[in-house]
């Protein structure tokens, strides 16, 4: 038993899948802020940490984004490939140095300055990953290759250059409904002025 706190104790901890991602089941003794002490029982996902970029020209006013299968949206009823920014896993890389990666392999673009921004849990309640959000200014120049994706992990990257303005409003008609690439959108919009500094 781990004792994580004044108000949280866990109690057990079992491992149901360990596949693609490790799932676990958590029992725990939870204090509430009234002092009475309920027991808890959780599933957590163990994805490990990622990294997202927002890459955008100043001089066209676009932006580079990627559009992928999910299988999460299909089983979901939903349109199966999203439209998101370049984004993976750090598979034990600095989040830069991961980001750097990523896009180079997703997009083809050769990164020069690539600013973190933050880093936020996506769905807390349930999943341990946390991304670092990162935005770098591209040139055309810096496309080196086409991108799309590594054969050998069978990805089929589609790499979509748009206005950020008709991105943006690809978020209100639905087309953008990937929370990482809204929340770097609004980002972009808030933060235009700055942009191309």
């Amino acid at each position: 038993m781990t004792d994580t706190g004044d108000r949280v104790k866990i109690v057990s901890e079992k491992t149901l899948s360990d596949g693609w991602t490790r799932l676990a089941n958590y029992e725990l003794d939870y204090t509430d802020r009234n002092g009475e002490t309920h027991r808890l029982h959780r599933e957590i996902y163990h994805r490990t940490p990622a990294a997202c970029i927002l890459l955008y020209d100043p001089k066209r006013d676009t932006v580079v984004l990627v559009k992928q299968f999910r299988l999460p949206a299909y089983l979901a009823g939903e349109p199966a490939w999203l439209i998101e920014l370049p984004a993976g896993l750090l598979d034990e890389d600095h989040p830069e140095d991961a980001i750097r990666r990523e896009a180079m392999e997703e997009t083809g673009y050769r990164l020069r300055d690539v600013r973190f921004l933050f880093k936020a849990f996506m769905s807390p309640g349930a999943i341990m990953e946390h991304v670092h959000f990162f935005f770098a200014p591209i040139d055309i120049s810096d496309r080196v290759n086409g991108g799309g994706g590594v054969a050998d992990e069978h990805e089929d990257i589609e790499v979509l250059e748009l206005p950020l303005d008709e991105a943006v409003a690809m978020i209100e008609s639905g087309e953008i409904c990937d929370a990482k690439t809204i929340m770097l959108l609004q980002w972009a919009v808030i933060n235009r002025a700055k942009l191309s500094v």
